[in-house]
């Protein structure tokens, strides 16, 4: 098995320090946040935009401002922006961070119900134009696919040739108006992706570390950070993204699995930039 690539989802658009106190916000919080994970293990921090009173945003200039911030603090790691913005943006205000170049993007591969009225579009135009620009740009994506139609819409792409460069996945389980985070729905991902794939698992709330668990079992690679769980156990709040990150470190010892530094997550996700 490849060593263990860890993504580390630091803050997000929605979640909030009214439900736990460590979701950071200002840029010298997401520069420790995401140096202490990269300190535990990850090699991976996916990044979404917020100003200091907490509101998301896909301002190019505050995403480098915080990339820019990170980056001198970890040079090595990756930075993975979140194309996926808020619900209710537009399609080029969710793809305004690719001007900063950045060396990795999420991919949205499909419409999905998002709780109430709000929905999150991704229009197969929509999904085709982001992945044209990426290409464009030599932006590596990770698809995000957030049940097995999303999947289904990247092996059409990809027979088109609109979805190019290396496969790499994430399943992102246990939204509500997706799939569950349940090991069927996860092993169903799994083996509908094509066999030279990589995929990685994000599992939403209390299917984080189940699914971390079966992914790792099962030769994938993990996403964790209080974007997906503001909780380190049932009903005990995480004390920091950092110890997520620890937690999935000590499941992969029972398994065997080596942490992959970010040199050797380019390396498995051919991640060389021409």
């Amino acid at each position: 098995m490849d060593k263990l690539i860890i993504t580390c989802a630091i803050t997000g658009a929605e979640v909030t320090k009214e439900s736990n106190p460590a979701v950071p916000y200002t840029v010298e919080e997401m520069v420790e946040s995401a140096y202490q994970a990269y300190l535990a293990g990850a090699s991976v921090i996916h990044l979404h935009a917020r100003y200091d009173d907490g509101t998301p945003t896909q301002d190019k200039e505050r995403f480098r401002q915080i990339h820019d911030a990170i980056k001198s603090k970890c040079p090595d790691v990756i930075i993975q922006v979140s194309t996926g913005g808020a619900v209710g943006m537009s399609r080029d205000e969710r793809l305004d961070v690719l001007n900063i170049n950045p060396e990795m993007a999420t991919l949205d591969c499909g419409t999905l119900n998002f709780g109430g009225d709000d929905i999150f579009v991704n229009t197969e135009n929509d999904i085709k134009y982001f992945a044209e620009k990426m290409n464009n740009l030599g932006v590596r994506y990770e698809m995000e696919c957030f049940e097995k139609g999303h999947i289904d819409t990247t092996l059409r792409f990809i027979k088109q040739n609109v979805i190019k460069n290396h496969l790499h996945y994430s399943f992102v389980l246990g939204v509500r108006g997706g799939m569950s985070g349940e090991e069927r729905d996860f092993l169903f991902m799994k083996d509908s992706i094509p066999t030279e794939a990589t995929f990685s698992v994000a599992g939403i709330g209390r299917f984080e570390f189940t699914l971390a668990e079966l992914s790792i079992k099962h030769g994938g690679h993990v996403r964790v950070g209080l974007e997906d769980n503001i909780y380190i156990e049932k009903g005990v709040l995480t004390k920091s993204n950092r110890e997520l990150v620890e937690k999935v470190v000590n499941i992969a010892k029972k398994y065997g699995r080596e942490i992959a530094s970010p040199a050797e997550t380019r390396r498995i996700l051919k991640m060389e930039r021409e």
